[in-house]
């Protein structure tokens, strides 16, 4: 077996955290795919255990720093995504994040909620988990929540 691409496994020891179960999909599509060396997540919502960490529009019922690690939680529920096809042994770099955040009006502090999964990021890949990234205000997500992150990942060939 090859070495691992990065020292993901050490460094989500040393903060603690495991990467979950894959998150059951709520429609019709799967986690993640993989075409050519890039793997595409689906959007992740922040579920633990089954259940949303947190409901509702950023804002007004959820705080930013509830949002903030609702998003920590959908990035790694996006590494499980990963994980389950892959492995993240193989993965060489994140190249992109796109997330989500249901906004309630005049919430304007996504870039700061999305944080929470470009930070969590960094800590598990170092260098190979800065990215280019989108933080988008939207009105509504699927279920209520108040996050959704996606990932673009280059893994080895």
């Amino acid at each position: 077996m090859t070495e691992p691409a990065t020292r993901w496994q050490e460094n989500l020891e040393r903060l603690g955290v495991r990467l979950p179960a894959v998150a059951a999909p709520v429609a019709a599509y799967i986690p993640a795919v993989r075409t050519g060396s890039l793997v595409y997540t689906s959007g992740q919502l922040p579920f633990v255990d089954g259940e949303l960490s947190a409901i509702g529009k950023v804002g007004t019922e959820v705080t930013a720093e509830t949002a903030k690690e609702a998003a920590r939680l959908c990035a790694l529920n996006a590494l499980a995504a990963v994980h389950d096809l892959i492995s993240l042994d193989e993965v060489v770099r994140i190249v992109k994040v796109v997330g989500f955040v249901a906004s309630a009006p005049g919430f304007t502090d996504q870039p700061i909620v999305i944080n929470g999964a470009s930070e969590l990021l960094g800590e598990v890949f170092g260098e190979a988990g800065v990215h280019a990234r989108s933080a988008v205000g939207v009105a509504e997500l699927p279920k209520n929540a108040p996050v959704e992150v996606e990932l673009i990942v280059e893994v080895r060939g």
